[in-house]
């Protein structure tokens, strides 16, 4: 029989992939994993964060993306005109996020310093996948889970973009990942499965790293910049936040 980690992990990113998208606004691409425990994800995660959708919304269907809350769109829209309704909000959020046991495991690509450094750069989805696969197979390592079927959950983004980046994990998953990786053997010694879920399915821990990604680029484009979301994810990251090149 198959023996299943104990823990799950979940795959969101933040930024466009493509190395010209957004060169002013936002010219890195972030990939963040949550890797949590399965029991406090059943028993502490969903829970709490469903508690927490019923006391500003009143049900639990409203999808927390962080674009929407930011841009105060979708459900979202009863956050304006109140600020302190909105603050409440967003301290709310920060605080229980900051309550969880997870690990994060994140990347961040600089588009243009690739472009500047590589004729032919690899795709930043492509080195930033290696790069957390990297520090998901140390942190499995040291917990003990190494032999067992890892399953890591993504947002789908439709069927290409699904399919390239299957082929990539894949690719990676076997060995063979696009630049040389001082944890190649490692990686290998679990059995790593992808699934692509539609945002749609109110995941929780699909919106907890929606949540996470972008305060990491942010604080790496504006490093002095105040950043309390970060400050609280920060103490998460287990190993350390690559960023390449």
């Amino acid at each position: 029989m198959t023996e299943f980690s104990d823990f799950i992990i979940y795959l969101d990113e933040s930024g466009s992939p493509a190395l010209d998208a957004d060169r002013e606004d936002f010219p890195v691409f972030v990939l963040a994993c949550v890797c949590v425990k399965k029991s406090v994800y059943c028993d502490v995660l969903v829970p709490r964060l469903q508690a927490l959708k019923f006391k500003y919304f009143g049900h639990d269907q409203v999808i927390f993306h962080e674009r929407d809350i930011r841009r105060q769109s979708g459900a979202f829209v009863a956050l304006r005109g109140d600020p302190d309704l909105r603050k409440a909000f967003l301290d709310e959020v920060t605080d229980l996020i900051g309550s969880f046991e997870f690990d994060v495991t994140t990347a961040v690509i600089d588009k243009q310093k690739l472009k500047a450094k590589y004729p032919n750069p690899k795709s930043p989805y492509e080195l930033s996948l290696l790069l957390v696969m990297e520090h998901l197979a140390l942190t499995l390592r040291d917990a003990g889970q190494t032999g067992r079927t890892v399953h890591v959950i993504a947002e789908a983004r439709g069927k290409p973009e699904d399919t390239e980046l299957e082929l990539v994990f894949r690719r990676i998953a076997d060995g063979q990942p696009p630049l040389h990786s001082n944890q190649q053997e490692l990686i290998t010694k679990f059995d790593w499965q992808i699934l692509f879920c539609d945002k749609k399915s109110n995941s929780s821990g699909l919106q907890l790293a929606d949540l996470i990604a972008r305060p990491i680029g942010l604080h790496k484009l504006k490093p002095e910049q105040p950043n309390r979301a970060y400050d609280v994810i920060a103490k998460k990251v287990a190993w350390w936040i690559k960023s390449f090149p």
